[in-house]
């Protein structure tokens, strides 16, 4: 709601009239206390899984070449051999260990989901995916909007779990869910397409 009211509002911030003000001068003493040693811990202990997440993310955006992660962003069916080559690449690198790898397989239910999560999905690709539903129907701006703001979730972070197109920035625009913006056969195509480009991140 507040996104949809500053959206809103940028555009009028230009005509606010302004104003001169005074400056604010403070005196005061600043007292220091005894010094106290606190331990952070994500720098005192560096090697996280969080750590791990930021470094293969790092590594693979510098390599969107690869056969395997090339697959992944434009929604292409992998293989357990892809999956074993980005394993390996990891290993190799020093990025990840057996640990880090399986708990990245947990936590995203397949490692093809964690590294897509790290790469995205292409744009064209989200766009030529989504074009497809869009074409043949008339939409409204709202329908297109919660389309554009689809795509650009995949973009950013390679999947879209339904859970989410409950939650902002999707209810800014379909304020009591998408099912009740699109028809229920709208409704089904788009969760079709998002199971589609999720499933294509598992090894066939």
């Amino acid at each position: 709601m507040l996104e949809a009211i500053r959206r809103r509002l940028r555009a009028l911030v230009q005509f606010i009239e302004k104003q001169k003000r005074k400056p604010i001068y403070t005196d005061f003493e600043d007292l220091m206390g005894n010094e106290v040693e606190i331990e952070l811990e994500t720098f005192s202990s560096p090697d996280t899984f969080e750590r791990f997440r930021d470094k293969a993310q790092a590594f693979l955006r510098a390599h969107l070449d690869l056969e395997s992660v090339r697959k992944l962003r434009t929604s292409e069916r992998l293989t357990n051999d892809d999956l074993e080559e980005l394993e390996r690449l990891l290993y190799d690198h020093q990025i990840g260990n057996a640990e880090y790898i399986a708990k990245a397989k947990e936590e995203c239910q397949g490692f093809g989901i964690f590294v897509r999560s790290l790469v995205g999905l292409d744009r064209e690709v989200a766009k030529r995916l989504f074009g497809e539903f869009l074409t043949g129907d008339t939409y409204t701006p709202n329908q297109i909007e919660f389309i554009n703001l689809i795509i650009n979730q995949l973009v950013d972070h390679g999947i879209v779990e339904l859970s989410l197109l409950y939650e902002s920035p999707f209810t800014d625009v379909a304020p009591v869910g998408f099912d009740a913006l699109f028809t229920t056969d709208q409704v089904q195509k788009i969760m079709n397409l998002l199971d589609q480009i999720r499933s294509s991140a598992l090894a066939a």
